[in-house]
């Protein structure tokens, strides 16, 4: 596969937040009287404020907002357990010494994703798109059209890198090429990205002279 950048999502595929997540949203759903598998089975990869509007309907705006308030403090406080995922920061060093551009694109406010970013030691982007800066989250596809915009590059010459089965048809529809990274089996058009993964070191990056990148897999 070819591609000229990078787009990768945060949580699940550069960092492993899954413990602080599910205590987070697991509280939450106790506080509320929802079992725990309905909550966790629906927030991977969408912005906080779309699960509590989806679970707290009927709920006024400015209930869900006092919920999303409290639930953001609650994430950004607790990086307890957050490390990189194997191979994140091996290959965001080896983007940065190559000059292939690279961007992080999450669903998470600033608060939560620099939070959990700076927890685990990954190299800095020049482009960190959050829940923020878009009106419509994964898996819609503005924030990764956003995230190739600011990285002056068109769409369909990025690779979204994602573990979620919201961000692979945010990608999608976004028009990029798309590796997947221990996404769901049972995933929606799971069938239609480039590459599927357990890890990140299995991808080999190498830049050619004309700014192309060869994306590979390790034999």
């Amino acid at each position: 596969m070819q591609c000229k950048g990078f787009l990768f999502d945060l949580d699940g595929t550069l960092v492993n937040s899954l413990p602080a997540v599910e205590r987070a949203w697991c509280n939450w759903a106790d506080r509320f009287g929802i079992a725990h598998d309905d909550v966790l089975n629906f927030i991977h990869g969408k912005q906080a404020i779309t699960s509590l509007r989806h679970f707290m309907a009927g709920s006024s705006e400015a209930e869900i907002a006092a919920e999303f308030t409290r639930l953001e403090e609650i994430e950004a406080s607790d990086t307890d357990g957050i490390t990189p995922l194997p191979g994140a920061i091996e290959l965001l060093n080896h983007l940065d010494a190559s000059g292939i551009p690279w961007a992080i694109v999450t669903s998470g406010s600033v608060p939560v994703a620099h939070a959990r970013h700076g927890a685990t030691g990954l190299p800095t982007p020049k482009v960190f798109v959050t829940a923020e800066q878009v009106k419509r989250g994964k898996p819609e596809p503005d924030a990764y059209l956003l995230g190739a915009k600011l990285l002056g590059l068109p769409a369909e010459e990025c690779v979204v890198v994602e573990d979620a089965a919201a961000g692979v048809l945010s990608g999608l529809a976004a028009g990029c090429h798309v590796i997947a990274v221990n996404v769901p089996p049972d995933a929606p058009r799971l069938d239609e990205v480039d590459f599927v993964l357990t890890r990140l070191d299995a991808l080999v990056v190498a830049k050619q002279s004309d700014g192309t990148v060869n994306v590979t897999l390790k034999a």
